[in-house]
C-alpha cells in the first residue's frame, strides 16, 4: 500500500495473527546470533531456575514480531529505526505471540521532503499478556514537502 506522511492517521491500528515460538527458533537464534547462554539453550540447568523452563532470547521474539507486521511494501516509506525497546515477560516454547501495531505520532524530519512516523509495537502471548513493547519509527517521503525556512537578512 502506497502511502505518503500525509495519509498516515494517529491511531490507525493493525493486529498481526499468531505465531507459536519453538525449539528450533531457540536454536537457530542461538546459531545465528552466538547467544548460547544457558537460559536460552540448557533445559535442565533452566529446570533449576525460576522459571523453570529455556526463555526465549529477547531479540528472538523482537526480531520475529517485527518480521510478523511486516506485510506490505511501501515505496514511500523506510524503517528508520526502534526506541524505548523494552522486554516485558518472558516467551518459552509453545507460546504464541501476536503483535499490534498502532500510528502514535507524526512529526517533522529535519529534510523538507520527509517526516516521521512512529507506531507503537506491542507483542502478546497466548494469554493476552504484554511480553515486548517499542516504538517503530519510520522515514516517510512528503507527498508535499514543507517549504524551507526564510532567512531574514539585516
Amino acid at each position: 500500500m502506497e502511502q505518503h506522511f500525509e495519509n498516515y492517521e494517529i491511531g490507525t491500528c493493525r493486529l498481526t495473527f499468531g505465531r507459536t515460538i519453538t525449539e528450533a527458533d531457540f536454536v537457530i537464534h542461538a546459531g545465528q546470533t552466538g547467544d548460547n547462554f544457558p537460559h536460552h539453550m540448557d533445559a535442565h540447568w533452566c529446570a533449576t531456575q525460576d522459571f523453570k523452563q529455556r526463555i526465549a532470547h529477547g531479540t528472538l521474539i523482537f526480531s520475529v514480531g517485527i518480521g510478523m507486521t511486516a506485510s506490505t511494501i511501501n515505496p514511500h516509506a523506510m524503517s528508520y529505526g526502534y526506541d524505548r525497546l523494552r522486554f516485558i515477560r518472558p516467551v518459552f516454547i509453545g507460546d504464541t505471540i501476536r503483535v499490534r501495531a498502532t500510528i502514535t505520532e507524526k512529526r517533522d524530519h529535519k529534510r523538507a521532503d520527509m517526516g516521521v512516523v512512529v507506531e507503537a509495537i506491542e507483542m502478546f502471548n497466548q494469554k493476552d499478556e504484554t511480553v515486548l513493547v517499542c516504538e517503530h519509527l519510520y522515514l516517510v517521503a512528503r507527498k508535499h514537502p514543507l517549504a524551507p525556512p526564510t532567512r531574514h537578512e539585516p
